[in-house]
């Protein structure tokens, strides 16, 4: 099998390990920089090439779009599909990941629990807004990552100087989203690595200071966990409702039970370091089986 892997280079370690499982079991597997890539828009077919040459023959294509390629990277990946190639993430199951509100939206839909949200661009709202929520309470950009653009604020003067100011310098009209804060699980939550219709790896992320956020960009750490049947359901209802065959979906517990906090459509793969579990090899399992299904729909209506 021919497998295209989308990513901005091979240094990246994700990217690295699925071209040592690929090549472990006999497939080829190449690395193409889609920030590189061209679109050729005609009538007669819905090409993209790659260093002067037509990209083609490939059997499936492994999407990894970085946050901020997001646009780019699924207008290649949507060509390809235009081709009929297999792909591991649909392009409209990325767009609606990366959309913080659209992807609340969804998973409410689907009968996800997650914490309460509320969405606003009305600065008057604000008090009202606020006596909804409660306080302390997090407010995030809707294409925030990595635990960028995420603040905690345990006061209405504060909570009120954070929004506006998120107003004021938010020129690109990006949602705003004011979601309650979770006491019991104040600095940590679970990633868990879902492939296909299972769980295959989990972790919990703990922040090392008096930090709300437990990313491992800021500096958290992770040990492995075992999952609850009611988490690993939850976790694949959500990557489900998505559209997502691959995703981290981020849980956390609270005294009513899991919470998704979101889904991610193209998760580290630190995880292999921290539970031991070859997740780069579940992935490679998952194309194997499913590359040769053409033109499935996506059913998620949203």
């Amino acid at each position: 099998m021919k497998i295209a892997i989308l990513s901005n280079g091979n240094a990246n370690y994700s990217t690295k390990r699925l071209v040592e499982e690929a090549e472990a079991r006999g497939h080829e597997a190449k690395v193409i920089k889609y920030k590189n890539c061209y679109i050729s828009l005609n009538e007669k077919r819905p090409d993209v090439f790659y260093k002067g040459k037509r990209l083609e023959g490939y059997d499936a294509i492994i999407p990894r779009i970085a946050n901020y390629m997001t646009r780019y990277g699924c207008a290649i990946v949507r060509q390809l599909e235009m081709q009929g190639v297999w792909t591991a993430s649909s392009s409209i199951a990325i767009t609606r990941a990366r959309d913080k509100l659209r992807s609340a939206q969804i998973l409410t839909k689907a009968g996800v629990d997650t914490p309460k949200t509320l969405v606003s661009r009305n600065t008057a709202d604000i008090d009202d807004l606020l006596d909804q929520i409660g306080l302390p309470v997090i407010i995030k950009l809707a294409t925030s990552t990595h635990g960028n653009g995420v603040v905690l604020a345990d006061t209405k003067k504060a909570a009120r100087s954070a929004l506006q100011a998120f107003y004021l310098y938010n020129e690109d009209g990006t949602n705003i989203l004011l979601q309650e804060y979770i006491e019991e699980s104040a600095g940590s939550d679970i990633r868990a690595f879902v492939v296909g219709s299972k769980v295959v790896a989990s972790m919990k992320r703990q922040s090392l200071d008096d930090d709300f956020r437990s990313n491992l960009h800021k500096g958290g750490g992770a040990t492995s966990v075992k999952l609850t049947e009611e988490e690993r359901k939850m976790a694949i209802k959500a990557a489900k409702a998505m559209g997502l065959h691959i995703a981290g979906v981020d849980l956390m517990r609270s005294s009513r039970g899991p919470l998704v906090l979101e889904v991610n459509a193209s998760p580290g793969f630190g995880i292999e370091k921290i539970t031991g579990r070859n997740v780069a090899a579940k992935m490679i399992e998952y194309v194997e089986h499913n590359a040769g299904r053409r033109g499935s729909k996506d059913k998620v209506g949203a």
